[in-house]
């Protein structure tokens, strides 16, 4: 499969849906579901049924997984969306910031 286009810790943003235009940073990747959970986007509520871990129960506010193509990793110049390029440099495989020409990965 080679390496992913977007991994743990890149900052992406939203291209559609109810929170598009919104930007975070990747906390999971899911990649046989092709999906990926981004912090504080994407927000469900959970009801919980009061148990003996958590006697008071309520409701939970959690993060739902987003399918991969509704986000696009937003370049390190401008923050903008920008689609992702490998090119290899020193012997290593980098990602590259087609926008802009920046590398993602240090």
């Amino acid at each position: 499969m080679g390496s992913a286009r977007i991994k743990k810790g890149d900052s992406v943003v939203i291209l559609s849906g109810k929170d598009k235009g919104q930007t975070g940073t990747v906390s999971k990747v899911m990649p046989k579901e092709g999906k990926v959970v981004v912090e504080g986007v994407n927000m469900m509520t959970r009801h919980r049924k009061p148990t003996q871990a958590n006697p008071q129960g309520g409701i939970d506010r959690v993060e739902a997984p987003l399918h991969m193509a509704k986000v696009a990793v937003a370049d390190p110049k401008d923050g903008k969306p920008t689609r992702v390029r490998f090119e290899e440099k020193d012997g290593k495989k980098v990602r590259i910031a087609v926008k802009s020409g920046e590398t993602i990965d240090g």
